[in-house]
């Protein structure tokens, strides 16, 4: 075979794959970027440069948004993880019965769809005749004021996700050979010690990715704010890609909309590489 046709040949299998990430990936990608520096007003695009970014500075429903992701992420996600390392710790022991079962119950919210189970939640926090408020005995209005719409969204994220990081924890605890507890039992550690000595940090690179993830999803956040709360009340749960549905697709200022997008990028690849830098390290 020449050396031409050893060239060749590659590109022929590569081609087709190769093509369709042009054509899906990266054509709207650089598209979506110069979009962004352009501003369209009466049908005339005219070149914006870093103006729609700058906008952001002094837009307050923006800034608000990234405060209530800040919230979620300072508040959730680490409740979610708490919870999803003492569940699939309990799911690991030998002495659960039903540990199968168990198992595929507390994975089931993750693969309902985002839109339905929302519903069921806003079915569920109705202020008037709602399941949630009939049990307490109380008339909580969860969905009307700021502060309580925070909490049934929180609530909300962390029933879907924390079985599925639970699921992924316990296949991190599952990789921990079993001569390594009955070290830490000779040697006289409890379960606590043996949580906090032995089996976390283990487990910090499966923690580390489910705190990545749950990161990305939470700057992601759109159907739970749309669905339960429309991102009210007051801009109370409104979320970067909810204001950017908005901005786009109801204001129809494409090129705002196209520099939020970019901006929640940065933000993701920012706080991931933080996450990387400080928390993956390797013990020295």
């Amino acid at each position: 075979m020449t050396s031409w046709r050893r060239r060749t040949v590659p590109w022929v299998f590569a081609g087709p794959a190769a093509a369709l990430l042009v054509v899906f990936f990266a054509y709207p990608l650089a598209a979506s970027l110069v979009q962004s520096l352009q501003s369209t007003e009466r049908g005339v695009t005219t070149w914006a440069g870093l103006g729609q970014y700058s906008r952001m500075l002094g837009d307050p429903s923006f800034l608000r948004s990234l405060a209530n992701a800040g919230l979620i992420l300072v508040v959730q996600v680490p409740l979610m993880i708490g919870l999803a390392t003492v569940l699939a710790y309990v799911l690991n022991t030998s002495w659960l019965r039903f540990r199968a079962t168990l198992r595929a119950a507390y994975f089931l919210p993750a693969v309902t769809t985002l839109v339905a189970y929302a519903v069921v939640f806003r079915v569920l926090l109705r202020t008037e005749g709602g399941a949630v408020n009939q049990i307490l005995g109380v008339q909580v209005d969860w969905l009307n004021d700021p502060f309580w719409a925070r909490v049934a969204l929180i609530a909300s994220i962390t029933w879907r996700w924390a079985g599925y990081n639970a699921i992924i924890l316990l296949a991190g605890l599952q990789a921990i050979g079993r001569e390594q507890y009955e070290a830490a039992a000779i040697d006289g550690a409890g379960p606590l010690t043996t949580f906090r000595a032995v089996i976390l940090p283990q487990l910090k690179p499966v923690v580390l990715f489910c705190s990545i993830t749950s990161t990305i999803g939470t700057l992601q956040l759109f159907d739970e704010p749309m669905v339960l709360t429309g991102g009210g009340p007051g801009d109370a749960t409104l979320t970067p890609i909810l204001y950017l549905y908005q901005v786009g697709f109801k204001q129809f200022d494409f090129g705002y909309a196209a520099a939020i997008a970019w901006v929640v990028v940065l933000l993701i690849g920012g706080l991931s590489w933080l996450q990387f830098r400080y928390f993956g390290k390797e013990d020295r």
